[in-house]
């Protein structure tokens, strides 16, 4: 019974003790960062905020005999990142989640890399991420083209075992805890300007796809989630496209033809194939009858098809429409070959063929080769005319 009561009172102290924290935190809204600088004296310090896109001064001090400095300002709103700078260029990057307050002591010299931090477990774990690149830099900064091969290239090697040493360290960083400010710094480490993790790397993308998923998940309002969230989805984007050139190109070469066969049923559920029509001048036209612009659309394709199907012109037109009973109301007078493909906008064939936009169009030649692009309707009378 005692032990039990002892072991609530403990509980409940842990709650209050916190609370307490907290109140004050809010109280104050603000977070402090204080120290002294060894050999100091009638330096310039400055706090400054590191944003997106720009780095903005906060307040600056002229150190004293002392030596010791004390700089506060408002929690932001967003965990973010700050730096104290000495002079010019030496800095000494941290994190701010909340209101913490940090003690930095310091030197002069090697202010970036000799100096204790405590008050922020984040901000320890950026001097650790820091100090690590710092040192890969200063290796390729003694790359020299007075080397010989050999020294250059075992030079090379080394940094890159080091690089990798350093994406292993990161690496678990990330992991462990996507959703802070380590890891999102971590992922923007550069060495010659270059990333250390690129989101265009497949085997780098996890790490940044756990960032970027857990800043979008728990601050999705946040600019360096929006950021960092759009990044991510281009170079998963950028990818697929590359699969898709790459798929395209290597259908044209084991083929041997300029185009991707299609076999779909039409309106009657007859089964048209895009290779029953070689030998005759062909638009592939791949479009939605559910678009806005599809009724003025229909009636220019229209004008060209009946001013050139006598003439040995066809047109093979793939439907992505959702709603197969409004497509086949839509095609019900329409006179040439319509298709529909009932997977609409996932539609492999288009994927295939690179759709990226409705309507695309592909003019083949007679002989079967892809001719023409998309083009507008009076450069497509040009090309008909021409190969007719």
């Amino acid at each position: 019974m005692f032990l039990s009561i002892i072991s609530t009172m403990k509980k409940v102290f842990g709650i209050v003790f916190i609370s307490v924290l907290l109140i004050s935190c809010n109280q104050h809204n603000r977070f402090s960062v204080s120290g002294s600088i060894k050999n100091g004296e009638g330096e310039m310090l400055y706090i400054e905020h590191t944003g997106l896109l720009t780095t903005t001064m906060l307040d600056s001090v002229k150190l004293g005999s002392s030596e010791e400095f004390s700089f506060h300002s408002k929690r932001p709103e967003y965990p973010d990142f700050y730096r104290l700078r000495l002079g010019k260029d030496k800095i000494i990057a941290f994190a701010v989640d909340s209101c913490e307050e940090i003690n930095i002591e310091a030197k002069v010299d090697n202010f970036a890399t000799d100096y204790t931090l405590t008050g922020s477990e984040t901000s320890i774990q950026i001097q650790q991420l820091r100090k690590s690149i710092m040192n890969i830099q200063s290796e390729a900064n003694s790359l020299s083209s007075d080397m010989s091969t050999d020294e250059r290239n075992a030079k090379i090697a080394s940094i890159q075992k080091d690089i990798i040493a350093h994406k292993a360290m990161a690496g678990k960083l990330i992991l462990s805890n996507p959703r802070s400010t380590v890891a999102y710094f971590a992922i923007y480490q550069k060495v010659n300007d270059s990333f250390i993790f690129s989101p265009y790397e497949k085997a780098d993308r996890p790490y940044y796809a756990a960032v970027a998923t857990s800043f979008n998940t728990f601050m999705p309002n946040y600019e360096r989630s929006k950021n960092l969230y759009s990044l991510v989805m281009d170079a998963i984007q950028s990818e697929r496209n590359a699969l898709k050139n790459k798929a395209w190109k290597e259908i044209l070469e084991t083929e041997g033809k300029g185009y991707i066969d299609i076999a779909l049923q039409d309106k009657n559920k007859v089964t048209r194939k895009l290779s029953d029509l070689e030998g005759k001048l062909v638009l592939i036209d791949f479009s939605a009858y559910g678009d806005e612009q599809s009724v003025d659309y229909t009636f220019a394709l229209r004008e060209i098809y009946n001013k050139y199907h006598s003439k040995g012109f066809e047109i093979y037109q793939v439907s992505l429409d959702k709603d197969s009973q409004f497509w086949e109301k839509s095609v019900a007078n329409i006179p040439w070959i319509c298709v529909h493909d009932e997977d609409g906008p996932n539609s492999k064939i288009a994927a295939s063929y690179n759709v990226t936009s409705l309507p695309t169009t592909y003019l083949l030649n007679k002989q079967g080769t892809i001719i023409l692009r998309s083009p507008g309707f009076n450069e497509l009378k040009k090309k008909i005319e021409k190969a007719l």
